[in-house]
């Protein structure tokens, strides 16, 4: 049997921030190893690498967990049900943002997959006239005469 009608499996917007805060420790303390070769001899080593805190992260560690499988009800307000963690979810969503564009500013973190995740990349405009008359005012002109009209 499910839960009863009208409770939530995070109960409070507070619990929701101590998951979080238990992601992100758990996160920061288990980085990437990566393996990489040294030397002109090619000595096997394995490199850590921080990992980036992420919404998709954050919603993955708690299903591993058996916390909760997800999170979007919660971040979208469905029917209004979850209005006292909106501003819960906004702290998260910019915690997670502001560890991927500082990490990318410090090269820890893939700079250009940092910005197009987070919408910072540049974008440019590319505008091109095109005349599609290409045939000189004169000779139009005389075109036009021979065929009877006028320009």
């Amino acid at each position: 049997m499910g839960r009863p009608f009208g409770t939530k499996k995070i109960e409070t917007p507070e619990r929701l921030m101590e998951l979080f805060e238990q992601y992100k420790a758990y996160i920061k303390a288990n980085p990437f190893l990566v393996q990489d070769y040294v030397g002109k001899d090619g000595v096997e080593v394995f490199r850590t690498k921080e990992k980036p805190l992420t919404i998709d992260g954050f919603e993955t560690w708690l299903y591993e967990n058996s916390f909760i499988g997800d999170l979007s009800h919660y971040f979208a307000n469905t029917n209004g049900s979850y209005a006292d963690y909106l501003t819960i979810c906004h702290a998260i969503r910019k915690a997670c943002r502001n560890d991927q564009i500082n990490g990318g500013m410090a090269g820890i973190y893939n700079p250009s997959i940092t910005q197009r995740l987070n919408g910072l990349t540049d974008k440019s405009e590319i505008k091109q006239d095109v005349n599609v008359n290409k045939l000189p005012d004169w000779l139009v002109s005389t075109t036009l005469e021979n065929k009877g009209g006028t320009n």
